[in-house]
């Protein structure tokens, strides 16, 4: 009906193109949906087309990715991150990087920085300033790049991360980014534990602030990079337990409350903590939830390997994966759906955004 009335006259087209109704509309209908998924991390996250190798994207909804007919050259890309309608894709082998629109197609290639890195995160974000990143597909958008550099010498315990920013891109999605200057200067290096790595997971942006999982070779330790956008500058935060174990069955959140959220799971129990301010400012672990998982889940055997691979940023809701298959629960009600078959993945990186059910993309389009 919206868009029936918008073709109607230039005045309707006006009010319901307008930002105030687009505004209203959205608040009327509340978070973005979950459209759809994409496999990852540093795992095989495209499948060969007819034009070489395009995204593995799983739809949750009725809505189809863009998919572009030409050639997407010839990386291997993988989805890397997703955020404000936009998906992060990169080859680490030979230092791709391209952001790709799924509601439009639209795709844009950057220069990998060049900066030495032995490990990498990397994440994509709108770049308009009080955005409410439901309806920001055209506008600017900027990938942060966080490296971890370690010492040219096997003897060597010198080990150090660095951040750069690209500067906002928009204009023709067609053609690659200009190489020159296309990243900010990196903010001052932060010396970490000796064979720290940035762990093959999508960060968790809070506020200002992107957040990274480290581990350290020699003991499985885990902390958290934290590269705060406002301030250009790197920190480290503990982790709440020191378990080698959940190492590779741990993730990070960002709450719904706003707070940075740790869960992992052991066994069948899932854990979660959230990290809160008190009122003299200073933030401290506090754990929230325990799920027996074999309470709520279609799960047998109790010996069955059930691993954490994913969230939804803002929406308290996590991605586990069995034998059976891909599962997405909602830590606060605990309801759970089947979104997937089984797969050998690293993480689940949800899609969000909303879109038209008719599946068409209008110049002035106002339903998305």
């Amino acid at each position: 009906c919206l868009v029936r009335a918008s073709l109607s006259s230039k005045f309707w087209l006006g009010l319901l193109s307008g930002p105030r109704f687009r505004g209203r509309y959205h608040d009327h209908h509340g978070a973005p949906p979950m459209l759809g998924f994409l496999r990852g991390f540093w795992l095989e996250g495209c499948h060969w087309g007819e034009k070489g190798p395009v995204p593995r994207f799983t739809s949750t909804a009725k809505f189809g990715a863009r998919i572009p007919d030409d050639e997407w050259d010839d990386y291997d890309y993988s989805a890397w991150d997703c955020r404000h309608g936009r998906v992060l894709l990169g080859d680490a082998r030979y230092s791709a990087l391209l952001v790709w629109d799924p509601m439009t197609g639209c795709r844009r290639g950057l220069d990998w920085p060049n900066l030495a890195d032995n490990s990498r995160g990397v994440a994509v974000l709108c770049a308009v300033s009080g955005c409410d990143h439901r309806t920001c597909h055209a506008a600017p958008f900027q990938v942060v790049f966080v490296g971890v550099e370690m010492g040219e010498d096997e003897d060597d315990d010198d080990c150090a991360a660095f951040a750069c920013v690209s500067l906002p891109e928009t204009g023709d999605w067609s053609k690659p980014c200009p190489p020159c200057d296309q990243w900010s200067e990196p903010c001052p290096l932060l010396h970490l534990p000796a064979d720290a790595f940035i762990r093959p997971i999508p960060p968790v942006l809070i506020q200002e602030a992107l957040h990274f999982m480290i581990q350290s070779l020699k003991d499985d330790s885990e902390e958290i990079l934290k590269y705060d956008l406002s301030s250009n500058s790197l920190s480290l935060i503990g982790a709440p337990i020191e378990d080698s174990e959940t190492v590779t069955s741990s993730i990070l959140m960002a709450m719904e409350d706003d707070s940075l959220g740790y869960a992992h799971v052991n066994g069948s129990t899932f854990y979660l903590w959230s990290r809160l301010m008190d009122s003299n400012g200073v933030a401290s672990w506090s754990q929230r939830t325990i799920i027996n998982l074999m309470s709520i889940l279609p799960i047998q055997n109790p010996v069955e390997t059930i691993r954490v691979v994913g969230s939804v940023e803002g929406g308290d809701v996590i991605f586990l994966t069995t034998v059976l298959g891909i599962y997405e629960i909602n830590v606060d009600s605990q309801r759970w759906k089947k979104i997937g078959k089984r797969e050998n993945l690293d993480a689940v990186i949800p899609y969000m955004s909303f879109y038209n059910r008719q599946e068409r993309v209008m110049p002035n389009d106002v339903v998305h």
